[in-house]
């Protein structure tokens, strides 16, 4: 039996069989990063930057969101995401988007705070919303395009206590699978990055706190209470997020949309 030839590559079929580097070029596309001040959102600004992209960051943090603009080359916008009327600021000749912006409540249910709830919900679900409604017709006449948002192991798994948090990064994952369906025929993609818990302040913080509280050092409450169901014991390193979604931007991620995809340390596998 003689083997096929090879197919040429086209505009259906990206020319990367046989190389050994998924390279990453977005000269002259345009990013954006919410939450891009610190953490996960700093760490993927810098990256899609060091791709050549021209990176937006947005942060409720001024200041944090100039520091890291200006390290990327980028601009930077202080807005908070929850404001009524706030993403009509946000240019919409946008190539990229990085819905990282996020927020933790903890409490049971009979004690949560409704306006707390409702605040969470507007940030990470009614926001990436309308960021993703404003972008997607400069993304349609392009015929190309990407949409990364960031979710969590709890878009997928659910823990007590966080109502608001595992509500809205589920809202997020249906989202973003409907934006997937709608948006292929145009040549754009969406997809979930799912961490577990990243080294970023705010999780140190929250290690802090647990270990005063139980009485405990603060590695057995990454072991022992925030990662008693995962299989590798440590926290995820925000640079390990960021290079996932710089894979999802490449041409050979190009088929790949409507996922969601953990990096949780085998989380989700138990």
């Amino acid at each position: 039996m003689t083997a096929e030839p090879p197919r040429a590559a086209g505009p259906d079929r990206p020319d990367v069989a046989g190389s050994h580097v998924v390279r990453l070029d977005l000269t002259g596309r345009t990013a954006l990063v919410t939450g891009g001040g610190s953490g996960i959102g700093r760490a993927c600004a810098l990256r899609l930057a060091d791709a050549g992209a021209t990176v937006l960051v947005l942060d409720r943090n001024v200041e944090a969101a100039k520091a890291v603009a200006a390290a990327a080359g980028g601009r930077a916008e202080g807005i908070d995401l929850a404001e009524p009327g706030a993403v009509e600021r946000i240019e919409p000749e946008l190539d990229v988007v990085v819905n990282n912006a996020g927020l933790q409540h903890v409490a049971p249910l009979p004690e949560f705070p409704p306006d707390r709830f409702g605040y969470l919900h507007r940030v990470m679900v009614e926001a990436p919303f309308r960021i993703v409604r404003r972008a997607l017709p400069h993304m349609y006449d392009r015929g190309w395009g990407r949409i990364v948002n960031i979710s969590s192991v709890h878009g997928l798994r659910a823990s007590p206590y966080k109502a608001a948090y595992v509500s809205a990064k589920h809202a997020l994952e249906g989202l973003s699978k409907v934006v997937a369906l709608e948006g292929a025929e145009h040549g754009v993609t969406a997809n979930c990055v799912n961490p577990a818990y990243v080294r970023t302040p705010l999780v140190e913080d929250q290690i802090a706190d647990q270990a005063a509280s139980h009485g405990i050092p603060e590695n057995e409450v990454v072991e022992k209470i925030m990662l008693a169901r995962a299989a590798m014991k440590r926290l995820v390193e925000p640079e390990e997020v960021a290079e996932l979604v710089a894979y999802l931007c490449t041409p050979a991620a190009g088929f790949i949309t409507g996922a969601s995809l953990p990096i949780d340390g085998g989380w989700t596998a138990s």
